[in-house]
């Protein structure tokens, strides 16, 4: 049986101020899309944090293709695509070269760069900005530039946290189109936050609702009135006794 490319046991992380998550458990399928909604503040972006390493869990189990990331070694995160809040380029090289260093970061073979970069340019409409430096792109070609950074060498796993921001419409397009390509021709699982309801119900295989740092529900993404029965999931766990505190 084939491991899952994320899997997520009952992980805690809370701040000395509060926040974070509580007990979250969630399984990505090789293949599969899942999508995680909340309000401003509810964990998506702490919970993206701990599955891409940058935060520790106080307690739980976060696997990434059957190896537990608390003895996975440095090797494992060339497998890895990520996302996280703002793209990041080194604004004085140029678009191409940007996608140049990352496919060497995450271990492409020399030989095969110059064709996946120039793919990708294609794929995120970058070839007419391919030689011009990073710190001159628009808002929405810097953001296409770090999502074809992170999908350029077909990662088992994708990690996206709010990967629409600053695309327009047409660039909104190309990013769902990349991603069900990567999960369909390559079994990636992906991984992706957004506040925008009805586009990742077009991609995403399942959603899951996230608030004040605990999994409250989920949405069927061929549902009717997504907006209405989110709130409502949000407004009950509000309601609840105890809300708020770990579960």
């Amino acid at each position: 049986m084939t491991d899952p490319r994320l899997e997520l046991h009952e992980v805690h992380r809370t701040y000395p101020t509060g926040g974070g998550v509580q007990g979250v458990s969630l399984r990505i399928a090789p293949g599969r899309i899942h999508a995680l909604v909340g309000l401003n503040g509810a964990g998506k972006s702490t919970l993206m944090r701990l599955v891409l390493g940058m935060l520790r869990p106080d307690s739980g189990t976060i696997a990434i293709d059957g190896t537990e990331l608390r003895s996975a070694a440095a090797s494992l995160w060339s497998a890895v695509g990520h996302l996280a809040e703002t793209p990041f380029a080194y604004p004085e090289l140029s678009t191409r070269d940007n996608l140049v260093l990352a496919a060497r970061l995450r271990g492409v073979a020399p030989g095969s760069i110059a064709a996946l970069v120039d793919a990708s340019l294609e794929d995120l409409a970058l070839t007419a900005y391919a030689d011009r430096r990073a710190g001159r792109l628009s808002l929405g070609n810097r953001q296409r530039l770090g999502i074809a950074a992170a999908l350029q060498h077909r990662p088992s796993l994708l990690v996206l946290d709010e990967p629409g921001n600053g695309l327009d419409p047409a660039g909104v397009l190309l990013l769902r189109g990349a991603i069900r390509r990567l999960a369909s021709e390559c079994g990636t699982g992906v991984l992706v936050s957004s506040h925008h309801l009805d586009e990742v119900a077009r991609i995403a295989d399942h959603i899951s609702v996230i608030n004040e740092g605990r999994l409250i529900g989920t949405l069927d993404p061929a549902g009717f009135d997504l907006e209405r029965t989110f709130f409502d999931l949000v407004r009950l766990d509000a309601a609840a006794p105890g809300s708020g505190e770990p579960r």
